[in-house]
C-alpha cells in the first residue's frame, strides 16, 4: 500500500532522505505531464520539472498539508509556476494582446465523450500556443482569468477571448475528428 501524503510530508519533514526520492519518484511523470501543457518541448519540460523539483526540495519545510491532494496540487502549482517563469525567460513574444481572426460560432453541443482522451489532447496540442497555454491554465490548472491575464502579462479580455476561441477550434477539430470516423 502507498504511503498516504500525509505520511509522506511527515516522513519529509522528520529528514528522511529517502522520502525525497518517494516524493520524486510519486509526483515527477505528474509534474511532466504539467510542464508539457504549457511547453510542449520535451527537453524543455525536463528543464522545468528539474526546476520544480529544486524549488519543492528547498521550500517542503514550509508546506502545510490540508487534506489528501493538497501534495499533488502544490506540486501542480510549483511546475505551472516554473513553467510560466520558462516562458517568459525563453519566448518573450509569445504572449500578446492581439487577439486573432474570430472563428466561426459553433451552435450544436460537440459530443466529448465520442472522442478518446488520447485524440482529443492532441488536438489540445494542435491549438494556437497562447490559446493552449491559457486552456490547459484555466481548465486543467482551475486558474481564473484574472490570474492567466497577470501571469502571462495580458489582458483578462484577452485571456477570456483565447479560451472561447480555443473552444470553438477544439469543436471543428471534434468534428471533423467524429466525420472521419463516421460517427
Amino acid at each position: 500500500m502507498q504511503e498516504t501524503e500525509r505520511q509522506l510530508i511527515e516522513a519529509i519533514q522528520a529528514g528522511d532522505r529517502e522520502a525525497l526520492r518517494r516524493l520524486y519518484e510519486r509526483y515527477s511523470r505528474y509534474a511532466m505531464g504539467v510542464s508539457l501543457r504549457i511547453v510542449p518541448e520535451r527537453e524543455d519540460a525536463l528543464d522545468i520539472v528539474q526546476d520544480t523539483f529544486v524549488s519543492i526540495l528547498t521550500t517542503i519545510g514550509t508546506f502545510e498539508y490540508r487534506g489528501e491532494g493538497s501534495l499533488r496540487n502544490w506540486v501542480a502549482k510549483i511546475t505551472t509556476n516554473r513553467a510560466l517563469d520558462w516562458l517568459k525567460h525563453h519566448d518573450r513574444q509569445l504572449l500578446s494582446d492581439q487577439l486573432p481572426d474570430e472563428i466561426e460560432e459553433e451552435e450544436e453541443e460537440t459530443p466529448l465523450e465520442e472522442v478518446p482522451p488520447d485524440i482529443l489532447s492532441g488536438m489540445i496540442d494542435r491549438l494556437p500556443q497562447t490559446s493552449r497555454i491559457i486552456v490547459n491554465l484555466h481548465v486543467f490548472g482551475q486558474m481564473p482569468h484574472k490570474e492567466i491575464a497577470q501571469r502571462l502579462g495580458i489582458n483578462e479580455k484577452t485571456s477570456m477571448s483565447q479560451l472561447s476561441r480555443a473552444k470553438r477550434l477544439l469543436a471543428m477539430m471534434i468534428k471533423e475528428y467524429l466525420n472521419s470516423q463516421g460517427i
